[in-house]
């Protein structure tokens, strides 16, 4: 059974920030100033690394009674290569991240062959990171002129 979410983004009237919302909960987002923005917030790119971040943290913890794996403390490192070219039209680069790197810290006393099975378990159930390493489909079903 598929489960349906859904989101706005909202264009403010300063600089290049836009206020999102899903379920009455907002992010705001801008653009450095090098790139036009009011450095406000992060940007869209930024807060994509902050989702598969924090995708990968409620994962390990809503499975980790599951796997027979503790630990005091989890968090993750990531960092993505994108060439800003590319979306400004200066380069025939890829618009997105080339690549991204994540490293997940444990503080744990479990082995550690038995941490990075787990952490195997966390890359392949993660949805965030699914949909960055299979893709999906975009699909614009309409224009509004409000």
């Amino acid at each position: 059974m598929l489960t349906t979410f859904k989101a706005t983004a909202k264009k403010l009237p300063n600089g290049l920030q836009v206020e999102t919302n899903s379920r009455g909960f907002k992010i705001l987002l801008d653009e450095p100033e090098d790139l036009g923005g009011t450095n406000a917030a992060m940007n869209p790119v930024e807060a994509l690394l902050c989702a598969l971040g924090a995708c990968q943290s409620i994962v390990a913890s809503a499975f980790a009674a599951a796997h027979d794996v503790s630990f005091e403390e989890f968090h993750v490192e990531l960092e993505g290569d994108l060439d800003p070219d590319g979306f400004l039209g200066l380069a025939d680069v890829r618009n997105g991240f080339q690549e991204i790197r994540f490293v997940m810290h444990f503080k744990t006393n479990e082995p550690k062959e038995k941490i990075e099975k787990f952490a195997k378990f966390i890359e392949q159930t993660c949805p965030v990171g699914d949909c960055l390493s299979n893709g999906v489909k975009l699909v614009l079903s309409g224009v509004a002129i409000d």
